[in-house]
């Protein structure tokens, strides 16, 4: 197996591991630069790069199974520039009856083709997100979500990260291979990483892709991060700085998932008490919340002054933590928003009896904190329990601050005290 000395391990390492003792193909997704080669190459016998040969390219196009030969695990990196090697593999794993036998990586998922076979069975997918505050060592992990899942209570924690260290980290993001950067350069990759998106990347059936519009759409979801806005907001807020009709911004927005930079989250569907109807809006959140103060242009000093738009982007932070910590503890994250008006900023859902409500804060006054209490309390109490379980948890992430539960049960977590 390839191991790196400068590899900084991921929360991601043991769920790859406990994937390849089961099934026999393991695929992780995720934006470029995220780190999937680097974190598949600690556990890989033997790696073929498609996006580096094309002569290899045509090769596993006109007999893949000549270059699934190598010792397993083997690491095929960008295997979706080859969509017919997914049939391969399967047969591959089913010839060969072993677990473990290949790690495929992408940064863009391919188009629903017809003749690709279910993997199911065969192959298990997670997804690999930039480095969240624990793996990047600015979280103590005090407070772990695994171990709320579980019922455990949260009796302590304390960081010393203020407001003004998360916004530079915000602005500065979770790429590894940005972490010995500033955050200046780090942000300026990010930008990079975005023209280059908008001019070469983005493919699109039925509309001309035009970078100009992809960036002014990119923009809009920076302005509306965090935000349940219509594709007719998003494209009427795109068209201050170009015209754009709304299906083609609905065809920029399944490109920029398809890509893995723009992940919305979904609401969540409980059984409710009342009559109440849900609301089936999805936040937007891009891979990393630099990739909004970025396209925004704002950085550390903008930011300080404008907490308001800081509250935005720390809820996005918030989320990307939840999702990589949830999925360590087979959970997933959504958003709750119904009729009356009432919304709830992140629920991790393990399964029945198994989740917990946020609410996101970023100032941790004791009257925001009442309020957010309140908001959770009466929220919970609209959950028929019947159906979803009585909630593990319910707590107010905050930015700075100790980790504490209060006389009404509400819990307070800093998210720099938050870990899997």
């Amino acid at each position: 197996m390839s191991q790196q000395s400068n590899y900084m391990p991921r929360i991601a390492d043991s769920g790859l591991r406990e994937r390849l003792g089961r099934v026999g193909a393991v695929v992780i997704e995720g934006a470029k630069g995220c780190g999937k080669t680097e974190t598949s190459a600690q556990r890989a016998a033997s790696v073929v790069r498609f996006d580096l040969d094309t002569a290899l390219r045509q090769t596993a196009e006109i007999a893949p199974m000549n270059v699934l030969m190598g010792a397993a695990p083997q690491l095929l990196d960008e295997w979706q520039l080859v969509p017919g090697l997914w049939n391969a593999v399967r047969r591959a794993v089913d010839d060969r009856g072993l677990d473990g036998q290949f790690i495929l990586t992408g940064s863009a998922t391919p188009s629903d083709d017809e003749t690709r076979h279910s993997g199911a069975g065969r192959f298990s997918r997670m997804r690999l997100r930039t480095l969240t505050l624990a793996e990047s060592g600015l979280s103590t992990a005090q407070v772990s979500l695994s171990a709320l899942l579980e019922g455990h209570l949260v009796d302590g924690g304390h960081s010393e990260l203020t407001v003004n260290d998360l916004i530079e980290e915000t602005c500065h993001g979770g790429w590894p291979r940005d972490r010995s950067r500033s955050w200046s350069a780090a942000q300026r990759n990010v930008a990079d990483y975005m023209a280059e998106m908008a001019h070469a990347d983005v493919r699109l059936e039925g509309a001309p892709r035009d970078p100009a519009r992809v960036m002014a759409v990119l923009r809009a979801l920076a302005r509306n991060t965090a935000g349940t806005a219509r594709v007719t907001t998003l494209a009427a807020d795109a068209s201050t700085e170009t015209s754009l009709s709304d299906a083609t911004a609905r065809s920029y927005l399944t490109a920029l998932q398809r890509l893995m930079v723009l992940e919305p989250l979904t609401s969540w569907s409980p059984v409710l008490r009342d009559k109440a109807r849900l609301r089936k809006a999805v936040k937007y959140h891009f891979i990393d919340p630099a990739v909004s103060a970025s396209l925004l242009q704002a950085g550390p000093d903008e930011l300080r002054l404008d907490l308001k738009t800081y509250g935005f982007l720390f809820e996005s932070l918030v989320v990307r933590d939840l999702r990589v910590y949830a999925e360590a503890a087979r959970a997933a994250v959504y958003h709750y928003r119904d009729s009356s008006g009432l919304e709830v900023d992140a629920i991790v859902d393990g399964g029945y009896g198994r989740w917990a409500a946020f609410e996101v804060k970023l100032g941790g006054s004791a009257t925001v904190i009442d309020r957010a209490a309140a908001n959770l309390l009466r929220f919970a109490a609209q959950v028929d329990t019947q159906s979803s379980g009585a909630p593990r948890l319910l707590a107010v992430i905050t930015a700075e601050g100790y980790a504490h539960t209060r006389p009404d049960g509400i819990a307070v977590i800093p998210l720099p005290t938050l870990g899997p």
